[in-house]
């Protein structure tokens, strides 16, 4: 018989078979217990992780939205409460000349900023993609305009603009007239939707940028073999690779658009431009709801709409993709 050396390891007790059985069953009886009461916690357990959440969402989110809604059968007012009015407001909306102003503006915003937030950002993001040596400059420059104050912007670009701003003192210094940017209705809006443009395009070329980086480079050297130029390896390669990114991008934007009112509002002032012709819809609800005579169920009627062309906006754009990929 072979000794025991140092090196061995010792050996293990033996236990009795009846410890064994009884340390076993005291195992099972935990993990049993174990799992009794995970079964007990299962049903309260993501409630109370979600609670605090749903505390805030329910109360800034779906409170208004209910009261905004109930409001609009109404004929509340600021610091009176109203009486159910039914359908009285929305007829209303129907001969208000004002409210057919801002609907045009409104929906003329989102025909020129939509098509213009979805094709420059995706080319500027194919500018900035290329490595090349200060390429990270360009990229924060491009950017800081997304995160720099709209209200900083909108007097940024107002004293730019004004009769006797930057813009104007230039063409005056090389002959040319002046150019009414806040005075003339049409030059006015359109000067708000460049604002919106510059200001967004660096928000949706960081969108982009993800997208293009997910694109096989194998599909561009595909295309470049065969002899497509920049411009068809653009429409054939790049825009397919990267069309649910456009239609995110279109679907976000014409909501923004539809729903603007910190740069006409900066640029127009509260009267809405000359005789409150480049009244928004969400000025019109501002103007309307707001002050001790604020009509608040008619403010909350112009919400509604707001809120379902806005629904329609999305619902149109997702069954164009939808159309797109049959």
């Amino acid at each position: 018989m072979k000794s025991p050396t140092r090196h061995d390891p010792p050996a293990a007790p033996v236990r009795p078979a009846g410890a064994a059985a009884a340390a076993d069953r005291r195992t099972a009886a935990g993990e049993a217990g174990t799992r009794r009461r995970i079964r007990r916690q299962l049903p309260t357990s993501p409630w109370l992780f979600a609670a605090p959440g749903l505390v805030v969402v329910c109360w800034f989110i779906l409170y208004p939205f209910v009261s905004t809604v109930a409001n609009a059968f109404t004929d509340k007012r600021q610091l009176v409460d109203g009486k159910y009015v039914g359908l009285a407001n929305f007829r209303e909306l129907l001969h208000d000349d004002m409210f057919w102003i801002g609907l045009r503006n409104s929906t003329l915003y989102v025909l020129v900023v939509v098509p213009a937030l979805v094709i420059l950002p995706l080319l500027l993001a194919l500018l900035v993609q290329k490595q090349i040596p200060g390429i990270t400059f360009f990229r924060s420059a491009f950017y800081t305009p997304v995160v720099a104050s709209i209200v900083v912007v909108g007097l940024i670009w107002v004293w730019m603009l004004d009769e006797r701003g930057l813009v104007n003192a230039v063409l005056e210094a090389v002959g040319a007239d002046k150019v009414g940017f806040l005075s003339d209705q049409w030059l006015l809006l359109f000067s708000a939707m460049a604002v919106t443009v510059w200001k967004g395009l660096g928000y949706y070329m960081i969108i982009y940028l993800a997208a293009l980086a997910n694109v096989p480079r194998e599909l561009h050297e595909a295309a470049a073999v065969d002899g497509a130029g920049p411009v068809r390896r653009f429409v054939s390669v790049t825009v397919p690779a990267v069309r649910s990114t456009m239609v995110l991008v279109a679907a976000l934007s014409s909501v923004a658009a539809f729903k603007v009112f910190s740069e006409v509002y900066l640029m127009a002032g509260p009267a809405g431009g000359p005789a409150g012709e480049d009244t928004t819809l969400v000025m019109l609800v501002q103007r309307t709801g707001t002050g001790l005579t604020g009509r608040v169920g008619y403010a909350s009627a112009i919400s509604v709409v707001i809120f379902v062309v806005t629904v329609a906006l999305m619902l149109l754009v997702l069954r164009a993709d939808r159309k797109e990929d049959r």
